[in-house]
């Protein structure tokens, strides 16, 4: 499955999720969960799952795909 990059992103954004994280590694996640997509949002540094409600983290660009660290996202 594809990663989407958030379309109510900035140009700026979505250049900035290639310095943080490889795009052939984007092309290649999908959440732990529900092994649905996953959006980037450059301004939390997070990785979304819609189909889980869960946000991953992305620290020194190394996505943190453990359900643990996930933080749960209001519906």
């Amino acid at each position: 499955m594809m990663i989407k990059i958030n379309d109510i992103s900035s140009d700026s954004e979505q250049k900035s999720i290639h310095s943080v994280l490889d795009p052939r590694l984007l092309e290649m996640l999908v959440c732990p969960v529900s092994k649905g997509s996953l959006v980037y949002a450059a301004s939390t540094k997070e990785l979304y799952s819609s189909n889980a409600h869960l946000a991953y983290p992305v620290r020194d660009g190394i996505p943190i795909m453990l359900i643990e660290e996930a933080r749960r996202i209001a519906d």
